[in-house]
């Protein structure tokens, strides 16, 4: 328990913004503290009021947002009465801020230095040679490499985790007191993740900076944070430790959370999932906010609203709180399947099995393959120790020696006039692998390593330099063969992106059954957007809504439902839940299982999240740059990596359970696609490298358990055991 004075102290913060149809109350009699030097975590989902708070502390309240009521004090002196002009000089020189999107945080057109020596000569007393001179200090404190040199460079010629270390040190050019992060991690891989937590908590060890951290993150927070505040519907349902509220929370909101996240060690055939949705500021339910959602409400809290009381170390707004500890009464457990959903469930499942059983003879009424007791696919005469677990059923997609260039050159005149050379970039180099019917095969490795480019190829999208693919012994070949493409589908990362803003749900869900099937009647298209609909857990009739009156989950589950709408049998998923609130997470994840279970859907799942590829796989594939350099069950990967990349990213986990675990940032940066490293690609980041490495490149070789790995030091039996992330999970 910290008994230090506060540094930033809230006090019953009310938000409210005036609108033609009232006043709406986006946050309601908010209150925390934060001492120096100390990490306050901020969770909930979309829409709970945590950007909101930050924004209102560091005065930067969209209008016709206000603050109607409370008070914000930062080291004693009130911030929320300040006038404009003055507040202007306490952003930046008491409060820093560091955004999700270091993008649109930093100006495009001007170098990096520009900007910090800009920042740091608006609020502190320097020349502009000294405030030079503090800029590449605060870049090289921030880890920038070479902070002299890269201090002239433009946002575009950093990654994604080096401009966000740019951002960071803006926030910190005038040493503020407090540092208000919102979602700094979310768009990173897990190796740039580790990095930024791990410069976030130094930072805060050696300047004594407070830090609120906003993030959906659970895995950021357990690493981050001293205390965590998870808010709801714009107010604060629990407060305390870290460890009290993630191992022991009592608010039934938190302990949703908590069991819609994917555990590593723990496999669950479903997540626990909090069903519904955040309520709307116009349709705020009387009483306690959740219990709507809440399986674990009794009348009084349709009536009453409760109050934060303190429950030792931890306050909690619940009449429930000293109930029972037993999630299970707490947990809503995911969609009740109704009759019209398994009606519709029992339509594509038919749709199905009607083209795949003439292929397919040892498929089964339910149109996925035999299944032993465990639930894995089982093959007539084969038994279980003579196969290996991609071999359980025949192999739908085969992807055989895949590449892929892009052209990267300068125009043709510039490269005349300049003498520059053509280039290339091999975005993927010798892809091979096979996926079974009815498999999830996860491909996982940081951003430009190929993974969605070799999702593009599988369906079709793009043409592939060298290789092929085949699906049920049929080429792929972009823009040839409508029967064999109305087998492949694809969902997007981002549901909003990937849907017309223009046409209603009706239209985008019917639009494969009109392309494929042109004999179907309206009437008919009507019944079979209706039926799915239903079975992705939406109701018929939002079939003549617009995708901007959804929330981002249930935008995700209208992709889905058109994605199925071809009554395909292999759907390609590139990071379907990375922007998506753990809750609405379990509930995609959760669907997505239940219609493999019904339809016997093949997947390829991409993800950055390495959890969620536990959660969901059977087999992983590891790419970097470019290559498949590992692939392996997923407990055999888990339990037992060899290829130190691999290893790499699974030290890189955040330490959910809070073991004590140091999480190990994976070394360095992807290199440069357009002058790759001799040798081994991974070379110059391993620690196990040798001369062997750096000039001969190593072929992907099959080890007699069938797994398959392309490194040297693995061939020659000079890697050190690894316990592997189950292991370091317990």
């Amino acid at each position: 328990m910290r008994t230090d004075p506060p540094l930033l102290e809230v006090r019953d913060l009310r938000v409210e913004f005036a609108t033609r149809r009232g006043v709406l109350r986006a946050l309601d009699d908010v209150s925390f503290d934060i001492a120096a030097g100390e990490v306050l975590g901020v969770v909930g989902e979309s829409g709970a009021g945590k950007s909101l708070t930050g924004a209102a502390i560091i005065g930067l309240l969209e209008p016709p947002g206000r603050i109607a009521r409370g008070s914000i004090a930062l080291s004693g002196r009130r911030l929320d009465t300040l006038p404009p002009e003055r507040m202007r000089a306490v952003r930046g020189r008491e409060i820093g801020a560091v955004f999700q999107d270091p993008l649109t945080a930093l100006n495009p057109l001007y170098s990096v230095g520009r900007q910090l020596v800009e920042t740091i000569r608006t609020h502190l007393p320097l020349t502009r040679s000294q405030a030079r001179t503090r800029a590449i200090e605060l870049l090289a404190e921030t880890g920038i490499p070479g902070a002299a040199e890269r201090i002239d460079h433009y946002p575009h010629q950093f990654s994604g985790g080096m401009r966000q270390r740019v951002v960071i040190a803006l926030a910190l050019a005038a040493q503020p007191k407090l540092l208000i992060a919102d979602e700094p991690t979310t768009a990173l891989d897990v190796s740039i993740q580790a990095q930024i937590i791990a410069l976030l908590r130094r930072l805060c060890r050696e300047h004594g900076t407070a830090v609120m951290l906003i993030t959906h993150d659970m895995g950021v927070i357990a690493e981050t944070a001293d205390r965590v505040a998870v808010m709801y519907a714009g107010r604060i349902a629990e407060i305390g430790p870290v460890r009290e509220v993630m191992h022991r929370p009592r608010h039934p909101y938190t302990r949703g959370l908590m069991g819609s996240i994917p555990t590593i060690g723990v496999q669950r055939v479903r997540l626990e999932q909090i069903d519904g949705a955040m309520p709307r500021l116009d349709a705020m339910p009387q009483g306690c906010a959740f219990h709507p959602r809440c399986r674990a409400a009794i009348d009084r809290c349709t009536r009453e609203r409760p109050e934060p009381i303190a429950h030792g170390s931890v306050h909690v707004a619940c009449w429930r709180a000293e109930a029972t500890h037993d999630p299970a009464g707490i947990a809503t457990p995911g969609i009740a399947p109704t009759a019209r959903r398994e009606e519709a469930t029992a339509s594509v499942r038919d749709a199905l099995q009607g083209r795949m059983d003439t292929r397919d003879p040892s498929r089964t009424s339910t149109g996925s393959p035999e299944r032993t007791a465990s639930g894995t696919a089982e093959r007539p005469g084969a038994g279980p120790s003579d196969r290996t677990p991609h071999e359980q059923a025949s192999a739908l997609v085969r992807a055989c020696h895949l590449g892929k260039s892009f052209d990267v050159s300068l125009p043709w005149m510039n490269r005349v006039l300049s003498g520059a050379p053509r280039q290339a970039i091999r975005a993927v180099d010798d892809v091979s692998f096979e996926i079974a019917r009815g498999e999830t095969l996860a491909l996982v490795g940081e951003s430009g390593c190929g993974k969605s480019t070799v999702a593009r190829l599988l369906v079709g999208l793009q043409h592939a330099s060298t290789g092929r693919v085949l699906v049920d012994g049929h080429e792929v070949i972009a823009g040839a063969n409508p029967a064999l493409h109305r087998r492949l589908q694809m969902i997007f990362q981002d549901p909003y992106a990937s849907l017309n803003p223009r046409w209603d749900v009706a239209r985008i869900v019917s639009e494969p059954i009109r392309t494929h099937d042109p004999g179907c009647t309206e009437a008919q298209r009507a019944d079979r957007v209706a039926q799915l609909l239903e079975q992705v857990g939406l109701s018929p009739a939002d079939a003549h809504k617009f995708p901007h009156q959804f929330s981002g989950g249930q935008r995700q589950r209208i992709s889905i439902a058109r994605a199925l709408a071809s009554t395909p049998e292999f759907i390609v998923c590139d990071e379907p839940t990375s922007a998506l609130d753990v809750s609405v997470q379990a509930q995609v994840l959760n669907l997505m299982r239940d219609l493999q279970r019904d339809a016997g859907l093949t997947y390829l799942f991409i993800s950055h999240n390495l959890a969620v590829i536990h959660h969901v796989s059977d087999r992983i594939g590891v790419m970097y740059l470019g290559c498949l350099v590992e692939l392996a069950t997923k407990e055999d990967l888990f339990a037992r990596p060899l290829h130190p990349y691999t290893r790499m990213l699974l030290d890189a986990i955040p330490d959910l359970q809070m073991s004590g675990r140091t999480r190990i940032p994976v070394a360095g940066e992807v290199p440069n696609p357009l002058s790759p490293p001799g040798g081994c690609t991974f070379h110059p980041r391993c620690p196990h490298a040798q001369a062997r490495c750096r000039h001969e490149r190593p072929k992907r070789r099959t080890l007699p358990n069938g797994r398959e790995v392309a490194c040297h030091a693995v061939e020659e039996d000079r890697l050190p055991e690894h316990g592997g992330a189950v292991a370091q999970s317990r």
